[in-house]
């Protein structure tokens, strides 16, 4: 039997996930099961993208192309998802487009749900914030009417982007609610990570509303399950920092700065997207 490929995935390290897929490709290859092959091809493509190996992912959808058959399929509509993905990461959302709406039809047409709300997330990445908003809410509705394991598997992610969309629009009242439901939903999955930063998103949130006392309670909370798993996270300091500046303890905020500049420094696309913040974690972190 072939083995389930997606099991596989590491999005933290594309570069070995896309060793692991190649690893299948002759099993796949001398299987004659050509729907297996190019669902297979899709997520190599994925991982080259992923690691901003656009020519090299183009070059691997093509080969996919040339195994479809006319009608739609599962591996038509992860081909147009991987390709409109590679297009939005290369910088070309235009492009993107007009891939997640074809795959968003086809993956409705024969069924496949899960990649209906995939397609439609797609949307709400590449759209601006009040389209990008309805987006994830089509792709919400498909996703809690749907039976299907794969798209039920998407709330948790979709009720954080939702939750993230309303308090960038300051309506933290609406963000705080999406981000309950998103902890609810990572706590019955059972995932500790993703509970964790469900439970640091309800304690931004909180300290957004000026509720300082609760958000520091969260964070605090944090830091304690960090430590006793032996772990640490630059955005908790970063919190517990805020958090006890905005009530008038610098002295007590400025370690948690230092520790917080020093893990986030390292993150390279926060370095190159939001260099302010880090500069601002610098100085108070040594004031």
């Amino acid at each position: 039997m072939l083995p389930d490929f997606d099991a596989l995935w590491n999005y933290d390290d594309p570069a070995a996930t896309e060793r692991r897929f190649r690893d299948l490709l002759p099993a796949a290859q001398s299987s004659g099961d050509s729907a297996y092959l190019a669902q297979l091809m899709t997520q190599i493509a994925r991982s080259e993208g992923l690691q901003r190996r656009f020519d090299a992912a183009h070059r691997t959808l093509d080969q996919v192309e040339a195994l479809l058959p006319a009608d739609p399929t599962t591996a038509t509509v992860r081909c147009l998802l991987e390709r409109g993905r590679v297009f939005n990461t290369s910088g070309r959302p235009a492009d993107a487009r007009p891939l997640f709406l074809s795959a968003l039809e086809a993956a409705q047409e024969i069924g496949e749900d899960g990649f209906a709300v995939d397609a439609a997330h797609m949307m709400g990445i590449i759209e601006p914030a009040e389209e990008a908003l309805a987006w994830n809410l089509r792709a919400l509705a498909l996703a809690e009417s749907s039976p299907q394991p794969r798209a039920r598997r998407w709330l948790g992610s979709l009720y954080n982007n939702i939750g993230w969309l309303y308090h960038d629009m300051e309506d933290f009242e609406h963000a705080l609610d999406v981000f309950q439901k998103a902890l609810a939903r990572r706590e019955q999955d059972g995932d500790p990570n993703p509970i964790r930063i469900a439970k640091w998103c309800v304690g931004r949130t909180l300290r957004s509303m000026s509720r300082v006392d609760e958000a520091l309670e969260v964070q605090r909370a944090l830091q304690v399950e960090h430590e006793a798993a032996g772990t640490g996270d630059g955005y908790v300091d970063e919190e517990l920092g805020e958090c006890l500046l905005a009530q008038g303890n610098l002295a007590a905020a400025q370690p948690h700065f230092a520790r917080a500049y020093a893990a986030l420094s390292q993150d390279t696309w926060l370095a190159s997207h939001d260099s302010a913040r880090l500069d601002r974690l610098r100085q108070l972190g040594s004031a």
